[in-house]
């Protein structure tokens, strides 16, 4: 079988490293060729494992309600006739409608969904008086009138949540959902509380934008403070509202509990060192690093993202708040980490519970939709 991933780059994100955890365990079957295509140069990850499995290759459209459109494909529809892939899949919306306009009907088509793409949504009223939604719907037709070309496609849903949103608006095409996947073995790390911990290490990774909604931990944090709570917060990733972040952290006088550690590579060695996973996103389609963390030991408290709530089974895992309340979310912190035994149970569930989303399991999946 020839496989070709499609995605837009390669920065630090979640729907990336799933695609790079993919194509690493697809290049180990002999019978898979597998190909991963990204529009420009940005790698913010360490691929020199795949890196010849990499094809940088430029491609764009822009589709225009007034003027005329504008096709960059030509590249990677050489790319695509010369590789004569049996499956083509791509990785987020620019992939998806860039691939689209390529034809090739001999592959069977698969749209990965990591999130609610607000493209699909239906023809409404607010397409009618927003040019933002005009501009969406002028793409979604766009993209059906491809998928007809090629032969259709197969939507890949993330959560429950992503499965709904596109039964509903990628209609008259199928919808499989498949929970995304880690390495499992890079995040394992037992962690069992001994009883002399000094500091409480919380931890957070995402990237610093509103839906992450990291100044809602500040706010945590500083309920913790005034409890006499001993915590360090270490908040790992980049993003528009580091500025405001980091402001709200000094106004706050919180410097001293709380680390700004920008986009790192290992984020397994910062689980490793956590006690407590904490997620304030308002959104989340799925939430790839709460496996990551629960992999690493780590119960996981989180507010409701609504994809988040096919991974947290309450009080085994962890804890989902569904109040914006940072009052409730400080108190199941001080209450998990005071009762020891209940810490180590969940802790030891959370590690068996995410071995179930390991790439290799995954992959077996993967390759029975391709299959099907």
């Amino acid at each position: 079988m020839r496989v070709i991933h499609i995605i837009p780059t390669l920065r630090k994100g979640g729907a990336e490293r799933l695609v790079i955890d993919i194509v690493r365990e697809l290049n180990t079957r002999k019978t898979i060729s597998v190909a991963l295509i990204v529009f420009n140069d940005i790698i913010e990850y360490d691929v020199s494992d795949i890196q010849d499995l990499i094809h940088i290759i430029p491609s764009r459209i822009e589709l225009s309600l007034w003027r005329k459109n504008r096709y960059s494909v030509a590249s990677l529809k050489a790319f695509i006739d010369n590789y004569q892939p049996d499956v083509i899949h791509s990785h987020l919306f620019e992939a998806e409608i860039v691939s689209r306009h390529c034809f090739y009907p001999s592959a069977k088509w698969f749209s990965h969904c990591h999130d609610n793409m607000q493209q699909f949504r239906n023809f409404g009223l607010y397409t009618l008086f927003s040019k933002k939604q005009a501009a969406n719907f002028l793409e979604k037709r766009f993209l059906f009138k491809c998928y007809k070309k090629n032969g259709g496609t197969r939507f890949i849903a993330i959560s429950n949540d992503t499965l709904s949103y596109f039964e509903n608006t990628a209609q008259p095409y199928s919808v499989t959902r498949l929970l995304n996947a880690i390495n499992y073995s890079r995040f394992l790390n037992k962690k069992t509380r001994n009883g002399t911990e000094e500091i409480i290490h919380l931890i957070n990774v995402g990237s610093f934008v509103d839906k992450k909604n990291q100044t809602f931990l500040i706010d945590v944090a500083l309920v913790l403070f005034n409890r006499g709570f001993p915590f360090h917060l270490h908040l790992l990733g980049d993003g528009v509202n580091k500025t405001k972040i980091r402001e709200k952290i000094s106004n706050l006088g919180l410097e001293k509990c709380i680390s700004l550690l920008g986009n790192v590579e290992n984020v397994e060695t910062h689980l490793e060192h956590a006690n407590i996973y904490l997620h304030s996103a308002t959104y989340e389609p799925l939430g790839l690093v709460l496996i990551e963390a629960m992999a690493a030991g780590l119960p996981v408290i989180t507010l409701d993202g609504k994809g988040n709530r096919d991974l947290i089974i309450e009080g085994e895992n962890g804890y989902m708040i569904f109040e914006n309340n940072p009052v409730l979310f400080a108190n199941k912190i001080i209450s998990l980490w005071n009762k020891k035994a209940e810490y180590n149970r969940v802790s030891v569930f959370a590690q068996k519970y995410a071995k179930q989303f390991d790439i290799s399991l995954y992959i077996e999946n993967l390759l029975n939709i391709y299959n099907t």
